[in-house]
């Protein structure tokens, strides 16, 4: 197995937990790892501080443990056991009500590189580093033990995550199916909500579960209120506002597949007063009519995926929310977020600031938003509480 020695002063991070081992803080590596091995991580002193998967790049290694030397023959299965149990802590494994949620959250799992979302039975994992999807066979494995019976399949769905310099084979497909197991997409649900999922079509692994909970808090404001729900994809927003008393719900995204989706969800729904608009948001929100809706929501895809774009995005996140305050009818509320990593929360919230400002209109913050419990944020690894909103009040 190969080393990595670390230089100098470089080894204060790992022994506060911090996963990720920077490729400029090497000194020196013993033996030749090919991206994806396990490789074991050592001061410049001779202290080993664990192993991780090897990768080429900035980050040259993500830690598996902090306190051994390789992997034991049973990690898999203990350390997604760990996260199956933490999903019992928060209520979510047997909930009749939601049946969906994130199993594995990469560093906030302490499974850098690992995304596993549980879709009634079925499991859909994301590698983001070579050493996760070379290590998808023993993952799968891991997961039919801990369900047993219950567990319908395992899809692999790491084509557009995983390296693609490394080498690998990244096509899409199931590791694990059972007998009885046949369909591509399901009915699920999420607070007694019902959503069709397409995992093999859809975006990321075909829902967005951390918006669970922000969800739910547009449904407890949607009643007897007009609701405009920007950049929609498969309308969970829309679902709840429709079933929390919307008088209306117009819903607006680019994708075509997407509005599909929606007009499936909202027929499971079985509300009235929804309409669909295949559209760029941003244009249209350029023209709607002012005080047509008096409770909007804002949720864009990432307008930076990395640092170089920062100043763009808030520049774009502004101009967005800009038009928002501007349209809103007096008295309303928008539910505005960003799922730009690179963008933290003051930052975010400054360029909401500047929206306002730029429109001259009072606006009260009355509340701040994350992501769901299941997409939980490892203490020693900040940089993962990537999703942040604001609760608006417009005057």
């Amino acid at each position: 197995m190969s080393k990595i020695i670390l230089k100098k002063s470089r080894a204060d991070s790992l022994l506060r937990f911090h996963p990720w081992v920077f490729s400029g803080a090497i000194a020196n590596i013993v033996g030749n790892p090919a991206e994806g091995d396990v490789v074991s991580v050592w001061s410049s002193e001779g202290q080993l501080l664990g192993c991780g998967h090897f990768q080429i790049g900035s980050i040259a290694v993500r830690m598996l443990s902090f306190d051994m030397e390789y992997l034991p023959d049973d990690f898999w299965l203990c350390a997604i056991g760990a996260a199956y149990r933490a999903r019992k802590a928060m209520s979510l494994v047997d909930n009749p009500s939601t049946n969906c949620y994130r199993l594995v959250h990469g560093e906030g799992d302490n499974l850098p590189g690992l995304i596993i979302d549980f879709y009634d039975g079925v499991c859909v994992m994301q590698a983001h580093s070579a050493g996760m999807f070379r290590a998808k066979k023993q993952i799968s494995k891991a997961l039919q033990e801990i369900y047993g019976p219950s567990l319908k399949a395992v899809y692999d769905k790491s084509s557009g995550t995983a390296p693609f310099k490394a080498g690998l084979e990244l096509i899409d497909g199931y590791i694990y199916k059972s007998d009885a197991f046949a369909g591509r997409e399901q009915i699920v649900l999420e607070n007694g909500h019902k959503f069709l999922v397409n995992w093999e079509e859809g975006q990321k692994t075909g829902f967005f579960l951390d918006q669970r909970d922000n969800r739910a808090l547009v449904g407890s404001y949607a009643k007897g209120r007009r609701v405009l729900n920007l950049f929609c994809y498969t309308g969970g927003f829309s679902i709840y506002a429709l079933e929390g008393g919307a008088l209306s719900v117009d819903s607006v995204d680019s994708s075509a597949k997407a509005m599909s989706l929606v007009d499936r969800n909202v027929a499971l729904c079985g509300k009235a007063g929804h309409t669909s608009f295949t559209a760029d948001a941003i244009e249209f929100l350029g023209k709607c009519e002012p005080g047509k809706y008096d409770l909007m929501i804002v949720d864009p895809p990432a307008f930076a995926k990395h640092r170089g774009a920062l100043k763009n995005a808030l520049r774009a996140y502004q101009r967005l929310n800009a038009a928002a305050i501007a349209k809103v009818a007096s008295g309303g509320v928008i539910f505005t977020f960003s799922c730009s990593q690179v963008v933290d929360k003051e930052m975010f919230a400054q360029a909401v600031l500047g929206a306002a400002i730029q429109v001259g209109r009072r606006v009260r913050i009355m509340g701040r938003l994350t992501q769901g419990c299941d997409h939980s944020v490892n203490i020693f690894h900040p940089e993962g509480e990537y999703l942040k909103g604001l609760l608006l009040y417009v005057e």
